[in-house]
């Protein structure tokens, strides 16, 4: 299982929300290259970069996010406020390895689909949901999507990786949703990235004992309730077990 430390982006600091609420925001670093480092010196394979102004529609963060992207030697994902096929071709031409998108495939199917079909599995799509209800707009809106409903058309587009996230568990460091994961596995063959509440070294060893494909960590990692390494070297020996 691979593990993606996770850089939330806001005026070009780190940050982290609980529960997606702006209103929460803690800043825990103003120099995020300095952050990536930081997480490949202790091992990381894959670095997980959200741009939540970029939800806001009001980004400055991109420019930002291209120079992480030549700068380091590891891939990046990048999500937060991709909704168009222009911006897609633009991140992946720079740098980025795969770009997350979220509200896309609803406010605009017609590039989704023309994204997917053109770059693959270079196109991550994130459910971020809440009583198994999909919510877009950076968190702001609720649809009437069941997200159990909605990974099958994924599978049927072509989508290969998804980044599920249960909004009441993210931010808050008591654990992930472990029965949203392990009902996922069992309806959808699609690559599935664990996301929200990722806290302790059981909860990487459960997701791993799932079979499942990734778990982000964000906050964890910052308020040094999880240590980089060791959660690697757990997911190494939690995966070998499978």
């Amino acid at each position: 299982m691979i593990l993606l430390p996770a850089i939330d982006l806001q005026n070009k600091s780190c940050v982290r929300l609980t529960k997606g609420d702006f209103d929460k925001t803690i800043t825990y670093s103003t120099n995020p290259l300095k952050t990536a480092d930081t997480f490949i010196a202790q091992g990381a394979e894959m670095l997980h970069i959200i741009d939540l102004d970029g939800a806001n529609q009001a980004s400055n963060n991109r420019e930002l996010i291209i120079n992480i992207a030549q700068s380091i030697n590891i891939p990046i994902q990048v999500g937060g406020g991709i909704r168009d096929l222009k911006t897609i071709e633009s991140l992946l031409n720079s740098g980025v390895a795969r770009v997350i998108v979220g509200t896309m495939p609803f406010s605009n199917k017609q590039d989704f689909i023309s994204a997917v079909k053109t770059y693959k599995e270079r196109i991550v799509v994130s459910l971020d949901c809440e009583n198994n209800l999909v919510k877009i707009n950076g968190w702001k809106d609720q649809t009437s999507v069941d997200i159990f409903h909605f990974v099958k058309e994924l599978e049927e587009l072509g989508i290969d990786t998804i980044v599920v996230t249960d909004i009441a568990k993210d931010g808050m460091l008591e654990g992930t949703n472990m029965e949203l994961y392990k009902q996922l596995k069992a309806k959808t063959s699609l690559n599935i990235i664990a996301s929200g509440g990722v806290t302790s070294l059981k909860d990487i060893e459960e997701l791993s004992s799932l079979n499942i494909y990734g778990a982000i960590i964000g906050k964890a990692l910052y308020e040094g309730t999880m240590n980089l390494k060791e959660a690697l070297l757990c997911s190494q020996n939690a995966s070998s077990l499978v």
